[in-house]
């Protein structure tokens, strides 16, 4: 039997902080992106815009050449770094010093792209959330894994959990296994899912919000957003983590009466996260 915290408006409101008055956005937090290749930087288009929008003050996106212009475009809030190559990432190299890291959306698994996430992996001490295929070269490369920084967040929809902690028979060794790999590296899993739960140890917590509409293409790459977003204005990684997961569903939950189930975007989440938000700021 698992037994879990749920992720509910009481459990939310221990953790939420609202904006200082004399906030300005040199204190907000500055979050940086990682991610992109040929044909997949909307993903990171999506996640940047998710990170502006859930509160901090700045943020910078590290895309191969090809997506200068595209990010530039699509979200123009956005500062924009790019790698010496054009479809691919190949050396992280950056002279800013953001407070979080989001890496993996849309990233791919070029060979280039797998030596430079190493070389990052092997000097950065930054707070990180790992995403998308960030995940997947990890597990082909399981050596790595003592490489996180502590606390680090890792994202992985249910395939990419498989290809990181192995196979399992039931859901009871599921989360056994997912215990063992948070308590053995010292990070938090958000095992994304219907519903997401999130393993910090052996302390599990189940979140309430959300529904079918959230199964769309990008909606991961918006949730490392929101994540990493908290975690750049100083969050604890577990409390960015259970705020990112309740609001990105509540989201859903929103716009549902709008959209429908088969209308709703990944757009649609950072849409209405100002609602998401109000909601939240009324019962503070």
């Amino acid at each position: 039997m698992i037994t879990s915290i749920p992720i509910d408006k009481k459990e939310i409101l221990k953790h939420y902080k609202t904006i200082a008055v004399d906030a300005h956005k040199g204190i907000q937090g500055h979050v940086l992106i990682i991610g992109g290749s040929y044909g997949k930087i909307g993903a990171v288009c999506l996640s940047s815009k998710a990170a502006l929008k859930t509160g901090c003050g700045l943020v910078t996106a590290f895309v191969p050449k090809c997506g200068y212009e595209i990010v530039q475009i699509a979200v123009p809030e956005v500062m924009v770094l790019t790698d010496v190559k054009k479809k691919c990432i190949s050396n992280i190299s950056f002279n800013l010093q953001p407070n979080a890291i989001g890496i993996g959306p849309g990233i791919g698994q070029n060979e280039v792209t797998q030596k430079a996430f190493l070389k990052f992996l092997k000097t950065n001490t930054i707070p990180l959330v790992i995403d998308a295929d960030a995940l997947n070269i990890l597990s082909q490369n399981k050596a790595w894994f003592i490489l996180f920084p502590s606390r680090s967040i890792l994202t992985p929809h249910p395939k990419e959990l498989e290809r990181l902690i192995g196979e399992w028979t039931s859901e009871e060794e599921k989360f056994e296994k997912a215990i063992s790999f948070s308590l053995q590296y010292n990070v938090i899993i958000v095992m994304k899912g219907a519903p997401t739960h999130i393993i910090d140890g052996e302390t599990i917590y189940k979140n309430t919000t959300g529904n079918p509409a959230l199964a769309t293409a990008g909606s991961g790459d918006v949730l490392t957003g929101i994540i990493t977003s908290f975690l750049a204005q100083a969050y604890e990684p577990i409390q960015a983590a259970i705020l990112g997961v309740y609001l990105h569903g509540l989201t859903a939950d929103i716009a549902l009466p709008k959209t429908g189930f088969q209308s709703f975007i990944a757009s649609d989440i950072i849409d209405n996260l100002g609602e998401a938000f109000l909601s939240l700021e009324k019962q503070k």
